[in-house]
């Protein structure tokens, strides 16, 4: 699926295949970081990660080969993980992937939203994108499983400095 940076010309059948894996054993993750070094204190950050045994982990660097970005790790817990992060190349990836994810399509779609709307850079982004924004995470958010606790709106908006 290489073309640059971005999924490409691979066919149906590929992209089938590695929206299922998504489906099955990936996240998609918006996030509102705080960040001490930079100007505004935050900053937002996209990632898509796919989960593998260790011992299985082929699927993965199949996957890697075929969309040309993004890492390979191992973790200490005998899980391999494959991260793709950035907003031009996740965004583009997913809207690859979008026709054919099933189970994970509103986290998709959003994520798709977001990344067109991050693109533009943060500092040219109006109030609206921004609480736009925020309610992209939430949606994301609220879609995935995790076993933390989870920004609030409130918390979002005021990182954001967008509380009234």
């Amino acid at each position: 699926m290489k073309k640059g940076n971005t999924v490409g010309s691979r066919s149906n059948t590929e992209k089938a295949y590695i929206a299922g894996f998504l489906d099955g054993d990936g996240s998609i993750m918006l996030q509102l970081k705080k960040r001490s070094d930079t100007r505004r204190g935050y900053r937002f950050m996209a990632t898509i990660c796919f989960y593998q045994d260790t011992r299985h982990d082929e699927p993965l660097r199949w996957i890697r080969k075929a969309i040309g970005v993004g890492y390979i790790s191992q973790r200490n817990d005998g899980m391999t993980e494959l991260r793709v992060n950035g907003f031009r190349q996740i965004g583009s990836f997913l809207s690859e992937l979008l026709p054919y994810v099933r189970f994970k399509k509103l986290q998709t779609e959003a994520m798709v939203t977001a990344c067109q709307i991050l693109q533009r850079g943060i500092n040219n982004l109006s109030r609206e994108e921004l609480v736009s924004l925020v309610s992209l995470v939430l949606v994301i958010q609220n879609e995935n499983y995790a076993t933390h606790s989870k920004k609030t709106e409130s918390d979002l908006l005021k990182i954001l400095d967008l509380t009234p």
